[in-house]
């Protein structure tokens, strides 16, 4: 055996490897391989309706509806929150929502709204006073009303 077959035969047995023949690198520039792109999440799943949920199951659900109305020009107008959470699959019929005008007709410093949800409540509060929207899940009072006080009738 020769020398080479030698060298090459403790190469093979110490786990390396021989270079295939190919062009010369010297002198020369080499263009980086270009980047694997990497596994990316999968984009976010919008909310969804859960008619067999809790009120904190639909949560996700009516807080991106009031942040989707809060976004128009419509932002403090009650009406849009209920006609946007009706079309969104919630029960008119369960819901609430404070005037849009003060007593003497000027605009809310804020408008709640509310889907009675079992014995839970999802309310929301927006308007100039609150900032950004406010969404949270509280117990129905004990005559089953969802806000406390003077609201609207739902009658459209």
């Amino acid at each position: 055996m020769g020398l080479s077959a030698v060298i090459l035969a403790a190469l093979l047995l110490a786990g390396c490897t021989i270079p295939a023949p190919g062009p010369s690198t010297t002198g020369t520039t080499t263009t980086p391989a270009e980047p694997v792109p990497s596994a990316t999440a999968p984009a976010p799943v919008a909310p969804i309706l859960v008619p067999d949920g809790t009120a904190s199951d639909n949560l996700p659900l009516f807080t991106s509806v009031t942040a989707a109305v809060w976004a128009t020009e419509e932002r403090t107008a009650g009406r849009a929150y209920i006609d946007a959470l009706v079309s969104a699959g919630f029960d008119k019929a369960a819901m609430q929502v404070t005037n849009d005008l003060s007593t003497v007709g000027n605009a809310a410093e804020s408008i709640l709204f509310s889907v009675r949800w079992g014995e839970e409540c999802l309310v929301g509060q927006v308007g100039p006073a609150t900032g950004e929207p406010a969404t949270i899940v509280v117990p129905a009072l004990a005559e089953g009303n969802c806000l406390v006080g003077s609201t609207r009738p739902i009658d459209w």
